[in-house]
């Protein structure tokens, strides 16, 4: 796989990702635990699917011999899938995607708190920027009386996303005797599981349509499942960092399509503390690729 094409599919899983929030608003019946359900059901249904093809019996295997970063990881993503889900219900699109923005900022304080990495100059200023935009929206929407719930669901996501992103670097690393027999691959599948069991009994009775049901199939395929798969494989292809700032473009993309498919303006709090956050990441991650590249050139 060339470098090219590497980004122009990282690009392409970042667009799936990016349609939860447009989707949802077309929903007609199925509100918050039970589109959190219905879309973890399909997620699972899918993973079960495709990593059965990928793996065959080993990952039934492998999951019977697991050790607990593998169900760390998994309740991670568990938490992920339900909390974003939730937030959606509770907040605007804008307000949740730029709050998930500030995951790779999370990751990088946890690996210097957990796994003793020494962070840049430049990585401590990227978080007092963004934290300054998360700051600015929260007290925006308190002075005009909106709730801040769906915000603080939200940042749950970037909360559990760090979390998981230090496990798995803590396997990568083989601190520990059994890391390197560790497939993390099937913990997506596991966090699929996990959210539909927890939803179950808070979407009953069910009101979800067939309209519904449709859109909610899209969702846990397309936007999830998919994008997952893809994303781990490209691991292989591009650095941490360049994946980080591509990933950046879901916040474009989603507030984009919710402005354009559902009419939902952001707030003028939510683009200058998006911009904060956008900015402080976007300049993290160029340094950190210039550096790299300056470090490889020849003297």
């Amino acid at each position: 796989m060339t470098h090219r094409r590497a980004v122009a599919l990282m690009i392409l899983a970042t667009l799936m990702w990016s349609i939860a929030g447009v989707v949802t608003r077309h929903l007609e019946a199925a509100r918050g635990f039970e589109m959190t359900f219905w879309r973890s059901v399909f997620t699972a249904l899918s993973l079960v699917l495709a990593l059965s093809v990928m793996r065959g019996a080993a990952l039934w295997h492998g999951l019977a011999r697991a050790g607990w970063p593998l169900w760390v990881s998994g309740a991670c993503w568990a938490v992920m899938y339900i909390a974003f889900m939730i937030a959606l219900s509770l907040t605007t699109v804008a307000n949740v995607l730029v709050t998930l923005a500030l995951g790779p900022l999370i990751t990088a304080l946890f690996a210097r708190l957990f796994l003793g990495h020494v962070l840049a100059p430049r990585t401590w200023l990227a978080i007092a920027v963004a934290s300054s935009g998360i700051a600015w929206m929260f007290g925006r929407d308190a002075v005009a009386g909106a709730s801040p719930a769906g915000t603080l669901v939200a940042f749950m996501v970037p909360l559990a996303a760090a979390i998981n992103w230090t496990v798995l670097q803590f396997v990568a690393n083989r601190k520990i005797m059994f890391a390197a027999r560790v497939d993390m691959l099937p913990a997506v599948l596991i966090g699929a599981v996990l959210s539909a069991l927890a939803m179950l009994p808070l979407a009953y009775p069910p009101q979800v349509s067939a309209h519904d049901l449709g859109l909610l199939a899209l969702l846990g395929i397309v936007q999830l499942a998919i994008p997952c798969l893809l994303v781990v494989r490209l691991s292989r292809e591009l650095p941490a960092a360049e994946i980080s700032l591509l990933g950046l473009l879901e916040v474009i993309f989603g507030v984009t399509w919710a402005w354009l498919g559902a009419g939902e303006e952001p707030s003028s709090a939510t683009l200058v503390g998006g911009a904060l956050v956008v900015a402080a990441l976007v300049g993290n991650e160029l340094l950190a690729l210039t550096q790299e590249r300056d470090a490889r050139a020849p003297a």
